[in-house]
């Protein structure tokens, strides 16, 4: 009777890991599970052996929750009925100045690929939705995975309709080009690995946006 030794099991998990990047490096993409270990010709418990050394180094997405993005926890409602935009901004100065710092020290790179390719947005594009998946990226790079958790909750507050600021007013590319600048400063420090610049660069971008909103406000108290 032949046992395996713990040494070849990892060589087989590494010899997996090693097929898996070579499929998304060529198609951008990977299939289901199921497909993926039939083209493998592997086990699927030794495929997601390696599927979670992948999405733990940071080169593969973390798998999807089983609850709808959408959906928000009950203290989520909560937070929603009793905060306003005001607060949620200063929720993100105490934390994203740091998430920024950690990112640069801890991102693959393959998250700051992710960073750098959200931080300018394409001309077909919602402005929104790229400034989201900017933001999230470098909270993802971050490798905390507690801090990601509170930042993914704190983004799903901050753009309930309830807490927004309303605003007719269509998107105006000018702010969307000076955002997006503000944006790679962020992203070229973290690919610099430059703690103390990734941390300033996107503080001083927190800090415009808040100055946009508060003037917003204050617009919008002076027309009711």
């Amino acid at each position: 009777m032949t046992v395996s030794s713990p040494t070849s099991k990892r060589s087989d998990v590494d010899h997996i890991v090693s097929a898996i990047k070579g499929i998304q490096a060529d198609s951008g993409t990977l299939p289901s599970e199921r497909d993926l270990a039939e083209r493998l010709n592997v086990k699927r418990h030794q495929l997601r052996k390696a599927l979670a050394i992948l999405r733990q180094s940071g080169d593969l997405m973390p798998a999807p929750a089983r609850r709808p993005s959408t959906a928000l926890p009950r203290y989520s409602e909560e937070l929603v009925r009793m905060t306003n935009p005001l607060e949620v901004l200063e929720l993100r100065l105490m934390m994203e100045p740091g998430l920024a710092r950690l990112a640069s020290l801890r991102a693959s790179a393959l998250e700051i690929a992710r960073i750098t390719h959200a931080a300018t947005t394409p001309d077909d594009a919602a402005a929104g939705a790229v400034d989201l998946a900017f933001h999230l990226a470098i909270a993802t790079g971050a490798r905390n995975h507690l801090a990601n958790e509170f930042y993914k909750m704190l983004r799903q507050v901050g753009v309930d309709a309830r807490v927004r600021i309303a605003s007719d007013a269509p998107v105006c590319p000018r702010r969307v080009g000076e955002r997006d600048a503000e944006h790679r400063l962020i992203a070229e420090a973290i690919a610099q690995r430059d703690p103390e610049a990734a941390e300033a660069a996107m503080r001083a971008h927190l800090l415009s946006v808040q100055k946009r909103i508060n003037a917003r406000s204050n617009a919008g108290a002076v027309a009711a």
